[in-house]
């Protein structure tokens, strides 16, 4: 006589099943692709012409601290406020949003409204500090050039892929046209309550600690002027819309 198995059989399978581990949990959907902003209404599909030759300048986009842009003085010659107010009553009314990192570059986001995706986003070769210095003096005139294309060319102005920059006479860089990036939307989404207004957002640099790595914007309405298919003006409005713009952006064909 043998001894009996039955023990032994029962322990070899309590042993196995105290090991026996659940499947892990499926994992979260994915959030960086979630948006809650509206499509313009006016936004038609079409091929995007992307530069990547700048992309990875423009990566540490650093920006506006406190962002405390000064605002026009009231004053000023009759002409141009007349002027100035015709804009402001008959243009197409968009939004604009300048952002960055505190030593970094500026972006230009535009939007239908603030609860839209944005329509362009430009990168743009002037740093932060130095537009604050620029608008600190006083208004600000940044123009965008890029070649005349032929006839036959159906390209759109702001489709153009490349610009070179100017800001007050001086030339500046460049500015470059891209797809608007996940920290873009992410600022956007942040900034959808808002219609006009600077401040501090926390950054997500991983390079960048303390002071450095928040995000500033700068947000206002701007009056959408088309002079032609080779010339186009934003006009910053004041909240009272009864002074100058502090800033006014030219987007031509030269």
């Amino acid at each position: 006589m043998g001894e009996p198995r039955s023990s032994s059989s029962h322990s070899s399978t309590s042993e196995a099943s105290s090991i026996t581990t659940p499947p892990p949990p499926p994992l979260p959907p994915s959030s960086s692709n979630k948006t809650t902003l509206l499509q313009p209404s006016h936004k038609k599909k079409h091929k995007t012409k992307v530069v990547r030759v700048f992309r990875s300048v423009f990566r540490s986009l650093p920006i506006i601290t406190p962002c405390k842009f000064p605002s026009m003085p009231m004053g000023g010659p009759d002409g141009h406020h007349q002027h100035y107010k015709a804009i402001n009553a008959t243009g197409n009314k968009i939004s604009g949003t300048l952002f960055g990192y505190r030593k970094g570059r500026v972006s230009l986001s535009l939007q239908e409204t603030p609860k839209c995706l944005p329509s362009l986003v430009l990168e743009l070769s002037i740093q932060t500090n130095t537009l604050q210095k620029e608008m600190a003096l006083g208004m600000v005139r940044i123009a965008l050039e890029c070649e005349k294309r032929p006839d036959k060319d159906k390209t759109r102005l702001m489709e153009e892929p490349l610009w070179t920059m100017y800001c007050n006479g001086k030339k500046s860089g460049y500015g470059v046209r891209r797809e608007a990036t996940e920290e873009d939307l992410n600022v956007m989404e942040l900034l959808k309550a808002v219609s006009m207004g600077a401040g501090v957002l926390p950054g997500k640099s991983e390079n960048v600690e303390g002071a450095d790595g928040e995000l500033a914007y700068m947000r206002a309405h701007f009056e959408h002027v088309i002079g032609s298919k080779d010339s186009e003006t934003l006009y910053m409005l004041s909240p009272e819309g009864n002074c100058g713009p502090e800033l006014t952006m030219f987007f031509v064909r030269v």
